[in-house]
């Protein structure tokens, strides 16, 4: 391979004084410890003191407050309620039966009896007091778990498709994903120390090698995907490895750089995009790709203005032809050509498949990723139930559902009696639109939200499966999601419809995403109520019905017929 010279003569750095406050703060943490420890120690509140939340962010913690009962408590003059939520490193999405029982247990002892399964494939506790934070972290320790780099200015949690069929090819994709999350969290020794109590360790060199003590400008997502189901909606990622597989053998990956769906409200410099493919790599060049790339958003990523940080801006200020270059000059080679590759869809295959391995597997719908016990389905136990006699694994998909996996053929009627014991098979007799939707948390935990998604959007569907049924489209697969504001946690701007929230009641609604991810939808109705938006959808709908094309997809027509603009670029976004 030809190896690329990049004239790095040039500072890249930037002045201290142009440094936006979480870079200092970062800076000065003492690589992520901050004073923590002392304000998990503080009594006289429940929320921990001072600026040390946003670091507690690299720990995969969040501080939050019960929204529902803000004001009541602003009334009776206290505090607001604060909680926890703690969200777990889980690669791929893989985990074993003992580690679910683990999880249960932490979700019935410290998180209001649940768990959030989440669109990167791993879990959220919620809830959880402060007092108990470290009973979490230590639990979930015992069963070699563990929250390192769920959130924070870091590479998040690593994402790989799930195709149940695929048995070897699954567990060699699988493998990788965890080695690039293993390799890329950070090093320092913080987080044993607040958490388990250990003693600090000193090191011989800098304690991370490749963070530096001011880590990612701004979170940093990486996913493995297998077409043609691109169920991690690769072009969603600020690092994409598109697997290319020759008679069911991996070649390699095409890269693909810059996705990232966030944007804050009236900031038209904020916008989401799509991830452009810029090359091919061997598969046993996973590794140095992840750091060359890394590297190149760490020392040229906008470390002034937080909201210009993610990497997808510094790939459109700079250029795709020069970041592409700097990524090539310090792998030492140049990236091969792209190879053909092809998707059809982004959704799960719901209920029973079988793998090429001869072993069954089981997806199971949970509606945006809450387990619970309701009034009819008792989900939280029913699960529970079934990890103390499964023998395989559990997949959380990158859609909020759950795989029970690798069952062996004489064990499915043990599983199939627990699912329609506890009411779990119920689940997946839902819509193709309820089956292909996703919402985020919102209300009343998180801080950003500006209206309600996950306790809303099931009520939602439930109407419009009422206009879908009057034209006989009940089973026609529609991705829809729904978030609580603009910064696109469900990935909502690749969804063929979408609904952000901009306030109690009134959502911004798109229309005309790809239905595998491949294209941004626009909008057509601004800051609007629920009615507005079943108008608008009972037209759409109702056309879509009569002057289809054959197997034309609900995003596709919606161009076609004029009612939202293509985004053909796949990078700029404007209302």
């Amino acid at each position: 391979m030809t190896v690329i010279n990049v004239d790095r003569s040039h500072d890249i750095s930037q002045p201290l004084e142009k440094l936006s406050p979480d870079e200092t703060l970062k800076a000065n943490s003492d690589q992520l410890r901050g004073t923590i420890a002392a304000g998990l120690e503080a009594e006289l509140t429940a929320a921990v003191p001072g600026t040390d939340i946003k670091l507690m962010k690299f720990h995969g913690v969040y501080q939050q407050d019960d929204r529902d009962i803000r004001d009541e408590r602003r009334r009776q003059k206290l505090e607001p309620a604060y909680r926890f939520m703690a969200r777990v490193r889980l690669p791929g999405g893989v985990l074993s039966p003992s580690q679910w029982l683990k999880l249960d247990e932490l979700g019935r002892a410290y998180a209001g009896d649940t768990l959030r399964l989440t669109t990167r494939q791993t879990f959220q506790l919620h809830r959880v007091h402060k007092k108990n934070l470290r009973a979490v972290m230590q639990g979930l320790r015992d069963v070699l778990l563990d929250t390192r780099a769920a959130c924070g200015d870091d590479s998040r949690g690593v994402m790989a498709s799930i195709n149940p069929q695929l048995s070897a090819l699954h567990a060699e994709i699988y493998a990788l994903a965890k080695k690039a999350s293993d390799h890329a969290i950070p090093k320092t020794g913080a987080y044993r120390e607040i958490w388990y109590g250990e003693e600090r360790v000193a090191t011989k060199g800098p304690e991370e090698p490749l963070y530096g003590k001011t880590y990612m400008p701004r979170k940093f997502k990486i996913g493995f995907v297998i077409p043609p189901i691109n169920d991690i909606d690769v072009y969603a990622q600020d690092l994409g490895f598109i697997a290319i597989v020759e008679g069911k053998k991996l070649k390699g990956f095409n890269i693909a750089i810059g996705g990232g769906m966030g944007r804050t409200d009236n900031a038209p410099k904020t916008y989401p995009r799509l991830a452009t493919v810029i090359g091919f790599i061997p598969k046993d060049k996973v590794i140095e790709t992840c750091d060359a790339t890394m590297e190149v958003q760490r020392d040229y990523g906008d470390r002034a203005d937080r909201s210009h940080a993610r990497f997808k801006y510094t790939i459109d200020d700079k250029g795709v032809n020069f970041i592409k270059a700097e990524i090539e000059s310090r792998l030492g080679f140049s990236l091969q050509p792209a190879k053909p590759y092809n998707f059809t869809s982004n959704g799960d295959a719901i209920g029973w498949q079988k793998g090429e391995d001869g072993r069954e597997h089981f997806t199971l719908l949970i509606e945006n990723g809450r387990v619970s016990n309701f009034a009819d389905i008792k989900l939280f136990d029913g699960l529970r139930e079934i990890a103390r006699v499964h023998k395989g694994m559990f997949r959380v998909t990158p859609n909020q559902n759950l795989i029970i996996a690798d069952i062996e053929a004489g064990d499915r009627p043990a599983i199939e009696g627990l699912l329609n014991e506890y009411g779990l098979d119920r689940l997946n007799a839902g819509s193709g639109l309820r089956l292909n939707a996703m919402a985020c948390v919102a209300l009343p935990t998180c801080g950003l939200a500006m209206a309600e998604s996950e306790r809303y959007l099931p009520t939602l569907i439930g109407k419009i499966e009422t206009i879908l049924a009057e034209h006989g489209l009940t089973d026609e697969p529609i991705t829809i999601r729904m978030t609580g504001c603009p910064n696109g946690c469900a990935r909502p701007y690749i969804a063929e419809i979408a609904l952000t929230g901009r306030a109690p009641g009134k959502y911004n609604l798109y229309l005309g995403g790809g239905f595998h991810g491949q294209r941004l939808n626009k909008m057509v109705l601004e800051n609007v109520g629920e009615p507005a938006i079943l108008d608008h959808l009972a037209m759409v709908i109702g056309h879509f019905a009569k002057e289809r094309q054959p197997d034309e997809r609900f995003g596709d027509f919606a161009i076609r017929a004029g009612y939202v603009a293509e985004v053909k670029e796949g990078r700029y976004f404007n209302d």
